[in-house]
C-alpha cells in the first residue's frame, strides 16, 4: 500500500473518531437556581450551570454567542458567555423579571415585569433602559415580529395582548382574549399572533394587521378534566405544518394543524409541561415538564416521547444552540 492511500485512510479514521457535535438544549431549573444543558445526540445533561435566582425565561441571541436569562428573583437579565459559560453582565430588567423576546437587530430586548405592570425595553450594547412601558396588570409573554415591527406583551389579569409600536415605544392596540393569557408566537409571515390562555383553556389567532381575533382553538383530552387544560408555550414550525401547545397539568402537548386550526394530536410529556423547543431540522421537540423535573424528548414525525432527561428542580424555559455554534 502506498503512502498516499496511507495517509488518505489515517486522515479517514482520524475524522471518524473525532466526536460529532449535535445541539446543546438549555434549560432553566426555576428552583434549582442553575440551567442544565443537554446533548441532543445523547439526549444527556452534559454540564450544569449556575445563574442567578429563579431562572425563567431564556432565549439565545441572533448571532448564537450568548445566552440570555431572566433571573426572576435577582430583579435582573443575566448575560452569558456560551464559550466560557461565565455571566458576562447583566442588565437593568426592572422588578421581577419573567419573559422577554429580542429584537431582530439582536440589540433591543423587550421585557416583561410582572410585578409592576410595565414592559421594559433594554439597549444591550449600552446597558440602559430606553423606555418603560405602561401595560396590562401581570404581565407575562413576549414576542417580537419577525419584521421587528410589533413588541407584544400579555398581561394575565387584564387579559389582554398589547401592542406596541417598536419604534415609539408607544402602547397603540389591545386585544382582548381568554383568561389569564401567557404566551405570544408569531408565525413565520407575521400575518398572525398566536396567544395562549392558561385558564381560559384555549389559544387565541389573531390577525395582525386588524389586531382581531380570527379563531380561537379550544383542547379536549378524553378522560380529563378540562379545568387540567392549560395551554400556556407554543412553539410553531416552519413549514406551517404545526403548532404544538404545552398544555400544563394535564401533561399533554398539543398539535394543532395550522391549516384547519384543529388539534389532530395530544402527546403524552411530563408533568405539568411548561415550555417547548424545536431543533433547528424541527425533527425533535424538547418539553420542560416543571414537576417531574425533566425534559421530554418528542419524536415530531411518530408525534410520540422517546425518552426523559432528568434536569434540575422545577425546568422552566427552553433554548437550542445549532451545533455550527456550538464552542469548541
Amino acid at each position: 500500500m502506498n503512502k498516499s492511500v496511507i495517509s488518505a485512510l489515517s486522515t479517514c479514521l482520524l475524522l471518524s473518531a473525532q466526536p460529532s457535535h449535535a445541539h446543546w438544549v438549555y434549560v432553566s431549573n426555576e428552583k434549582d437556581d442553575t440551567v442544565s444543558v443537554i446533548d441532543t445526540e445523547t439526549n444527556e445533561v452534559i454540564k450544569t450551570i449556575e445563574v442567578g435566582e429563579r431562572p425563567r425565561g431564556i432565549t439565545l441571541s441572533k448571532d448564537f454567542k450568548h445566552l440570555f436569562i431572566c433571573a426572576s428573583d435577582s430583579d435582573t437579565v443575566q448575560i452569558m458567555d456560551v464559550a466560557t459559560d461565565e455571566i458576562l453582565f447583566e442588565l437593568p430588567s426592572g422588578e421581577d423579571p419573567e419573559q422577554f423576546a429580542l429584537h431582530p437587530d439582536n440589540r433591543h430586548l423587550y421585557i416583561a415585569n410582572e410585578d409592576d405592570a410595565i414592559a421594559t425595553v433594554v439597549d444591550i450594547e449600552t446597558r440602559t433602559v430606553v423606555a418603560q412601558v405602561d401595560v396590562g396588570v401581570e404581565p407575562e409573554g413576549m414576542a417580537v415580529s419577525y419584521d421587528g415591527k410589533w413588541a407584544i406583551v400579555t398581561s394575565e389579569t387584564t387579559n389582554m395582548a398589547h401592542w406596541i409600536d417598536t419604534e415609539t415605544h408607544e402602547l397603540v392596540e389591545n386585544t382582548l382574549v381568554d383568561q389569564r393569557p401567557r404566551d405570544a408566537e408569531f408565525t413565520l409571515d407575521d400575518k398572525e399572533l398566536w396567544v395562549s390562555s392558561e385558564i381560559g383553556g384555549t389559544v387565541s389567532v389573531i390577525d395582525t394587521e386588524s389586531k382581531q381575533i380570527k379563531q380561537v382553538i379550544n383542547f379536549e383530552i378524553k378522560g380529563m378534566s378540562p379545568d387540567r387544560i392549560q395551554p400556556v408555550g407554543m412553539e410553531l414550525t416552519a413549514d406551517g405544518k404545526y403548532a404544538f401547545i404545552a398544555l400544563g397539568p394535564s401533561n399533554h402537548v398539543a398539535v394543532v394543524d395550522r391549516s384547519t386550526y384543529e388539534p389532530i394530536e395530544y402527546i403524552l410529556v411530563g408533568r405539568r409541561v411548561w415550555h417547548t423547543a424545536l431543533t433547528p431540522e424541527q425533527d425533535k421537540l424538547y418539553t420542560t415538564n416543571g414537576v417531574s423535573g425533566d425534559v421530554s424528548v418528542v419524536d415530531v414525525k411518530t408525534m410520540k416521547a422517546e425518552k426523559s432527561v432528568k434536569v434540575g428542580r422545577f425546568p422552566w424555559g427552553a433554548a437550542i444552540l445549532p451545533k455550527a455554534h456550538i464552542p469548541g
